[in-house]
């Protein structure tokens, strides 16, 4: 039955595709298809899923946080949130057939990770479609994390950008996503997942505020998938303390980055003044 229902809401995800991105064309010059892009709010009924949402959204945020579990995500926050959102995705993405014209047509950010300039591309273009008045959305962990009660260990991307553009944040928490639909393999293993909206801020930039807003959010998550999922025995492998140390591993590597970056971004800047 999970394998039925999970080839069922695949099914309504390609179709229901084809629609939104034939709406995303004719529409585009209207908030880059926006109203097309709402119409993803139906796939939850459509398969007898229930998003429950916790909190509102701050419509001044200009960068959203987003843990990634599942297309259902991508799903729910284009379906709910009001404005008009602009995503971070890996440039391979835009490049599939049919997927990737729901990436192109509405002018999502697509960023090269192996080119070392990628960074000062995703400024320059989160920085265009800020004054557009496009939150930018991106995922910290970078790929689909394992689900269950486990987070990947943050990458610096959503930092650089915070810091260097002087954003305000708001972090979103999906809980279970991976659960009402899961790629691989294909099933659907429950009716209910959440969103949880937790509160907008300015970081501090002399703190630990990354560190701490992984944190946050992972014990955020904790909660609300244990409310979600009482039966389930906590693993100690996926322990709050146990992501903390993972975090804690790559946070040298993390901030070697991020200074590597403000470096490059400093010799790239000079030589566009000469």
């Amino acid at each position: 039955m999970e394998k039925l229902r999970g080839y069922f809401a695949t099914f309504t995800i390609a179709l229901g595709l084809a629609c939104i991105i034939l709406g995303i064309y004719l529409l585009k010059k209207r908030e880059n298809g926006r109203l097309a892009r709402r119409y993803c709010q139906y796939f939850f009924p459509a398969n007898g899923l229930k998003m429950e949402k916790v909190g509102d959204y701050d419509l001044d945020a200009q960068l959203i946080v987003v843990n990634h579990q599942s297309a259902s995500d991508i799903i729910c926050l284009e379906g709910d949130h009001p404005l008009n959102i602009c995503w971070v995705a890996k440039k391979q993405l835009g490049e599939l057939p049919y997927y990737g014209y729901a990436l192109k047509l509405p002018e999502m950010i697509l960023i090269d990770r192996e080119d070392k300039k990628g960074i000062i591309q995703l400024l320059k273009e989160a920085k265009d479609k800020l004054s557009q008045k496009r939150p930018i959305v991106i995922f910290p962990e970078g790929t689909r994390g394992p689900g269950k009660r486990a987070f990947l260990p943050f990458k610096p991307g959503a930092k650089i950008l915070a810091e260097k553009l002087n954003l305000r944040v708001q972090p979103i928490v999906f809980v279970n996503t991976r659960k009402v639909y899961d790629s691989n393999p294909i099933s659907v293993k429950s009716n209910v997942a959440r969103v949880v909206c937790m509160p907008a801020f300015t970081p501090d930039f002399n703190t630990n505020w990354y560190e701490k807003l992984e944190k946050d959010m992972f014990e955020t998550y904790c909660k609300h998938y244990d409310e979600l999922n009482p039966n389930e025995a906590i693993n100690d492998s996926t322990s709050p303390s146990h992501i903390e140390s993972l975090a804690t591993a790559t946070s040298h590597s993390g901030e070697e980055s991020v200074n590597n970056t403000t470096e490059n971004l400093q010799v790239s800047q000079t030589r566009q003044n000469n």
